[in-house]
């Protein structure tokens, strides 16, 4: 690829005591993408993960943002800089409602000395914004915005995870297993709700277990295998059977497709 990715990494080392959880890992997101991260479990994956999106430091190598170099000491400051992760417990308030959840940390204050001085919250305005985003994606089956978290399905909680990620992850978007614990047809809809993301032009990271999932929507899948990266693949050129062996080392990747 000729452009410039727009999150990478080189030489990722994380260590938990005697245990090497990363190990010289490398990783590209490129600008539009849906990329796949695959790998079975304690191959490194979800401590990559974190590391990209702050929630832990390694202990060596060098992440980039846009070809500039970045340290996130949390994720918060990972969602500053433009990227935003839904994790698969989600993160969400049960008992708030949808407006709430969409504002969750950084709420819309009211104008002058009544937001400034006297902390209230303009609700009109995070209604309308959350209303607006959640249009923009489909998602207004949902009826009332001041509804609370816990009256949705799972399909519609994870919808919402989504669309507050689209409306404030304006560079990056990360998503671990979206469609863990959904039944087939909502899984559809989140599947579809990811195409939509990507559509209006954010990059994904997808982290799933779910090969015919990440086969159909995937651009490109990284495979992660002993703490680094171990090739990355193009799903049009490899079967699903093909990635499960690469990521188990039963079948070892030619030159020509290691990344």
């Amino acid at each position: 690829m000729a452009q410039e990715p727009i999150l990478s990494a080189r030489g990722l080392v994380k260590r938990y005591g005697r245990v090497t959880a990363l190990d010289n890992a490398d990783f590209d997101l490129y600008p539009g993408e849906i990329l796949a991260v695959i790998g079975d479990n304690g191959a490194g994956k979800s401590s990559m993960i974190k590391a990209i999106s702050g929630a832990i430091t390694p202990d060596e190598g060098e992440i980039r943002l846009e070809g500039r170099p970045v340290t996130f000491r949390s994720p918060i400051e990972a969602r500053k800089a433009g990227i935003e992760t839904v994790y698969q417990n989600l993160a969400l308030s049960p008992a708030l409602s949808i407006a709430d959840n969409m504002f969750l940390g950084r709420e819309i204050r009211k104008p002058g000395i009544m937001g400034s001085v006297l902390r209230k919250l303009d609700r009109g305005a995070m209604e309308k914004f959350a209303r607006d985003k959640l249009s923009e994606l489909g998602l207004m089956t949902i009826q009332n915005i001041n509804q609370a978290v816990e009256t949705l399905s799972g399909g519609q909680r994870q919808g919402v995870a989504v669309a507050r990620a689209a409306a404030f992850g304006s560079k990056v978007i990360i998503l671990d297993e979206p469609t863990a614990a959904l039944g087939v047809k909502e899984s559809r809809r989140v599947l579809e709700l990811i195409l939509d993301v990507r559509r209006r032009g954010i990059p994904i990271v997808l982290i799933s277990h779910n090969m015919p999932h990440v086969f159909e929507v995937a651009d490109r899948i990284h495979i992660h295998r002993l703490g680094r990266r171990l090739t990355v693949i193009n799903p049009k050129d490899y079967t699903m059977s093909d990635a499960v062996a690469f990521m188990t080392g039963a079948k070892a990747p030619s030159e020509a497709v290691a990344a």
